[in-house]
């Protein structure tokens, strides 16, 4: 099945841990997002971040990869639980593009036994998830 909603992001705390050079750097970020539609509800990541570039005047024009743990609780196409998902994007020209992999096993309550993908990207138009999962 497919799953599609929407995102906003609620909190976003991101620290630096290792500037690699003057305009590259290391940073970890703690987020928290509120999605709606077919999937709704609270998504908690936790983010390690590698800027290969960054500019902290247009921070839109950075470039970076990213890794993340995320937990997802809420409903999806109507059943509640929750989920643990794997995130690998990048950041380039002012757009997030994500590829997401559903933990085995991680699956709780109406989810148990959820398995699948996903992607997810953010642009000046607006922030998009997709899932393709099983249940």
């Amino acid at each position: 099945m497919k799953a599609k909603g929407t995102y906003t992001v609620k909190k976003w705390d991101e620290k630096i841990y290792d500037q690699t050079s003057f305009d590259s750097k290391m940073s970890k970020a703690t987020v928290e997002y509120e999605v709606s539609g077919e999937i709704s509800g609270k998504i908690s990541v936790e983010y390690l971040m590698y800027y290969k570039y960054f500019n902290e005047k247009d921070q839109h024009s950075s470039s970076a990869h990213y890794i993340g743990l995320m937990k997802f609780e809420g409903t999806l196409h109507g059943a509640d639980g929750s989920f643990v998902a794997e995130d690998n994007g990048d950041f380039e020209n002012g757009a997030a593009n994500s590829r997401l992999q559903i933990l085995s096993d991680s699956g709780m309550g109406n989810l148990t036994g959820l398995s699948g993908k996903g992607r997810y990207t953010a642009d000046k138009d607006g922030a998009a998830i997709e899932l393709d999962y099983s249940l």
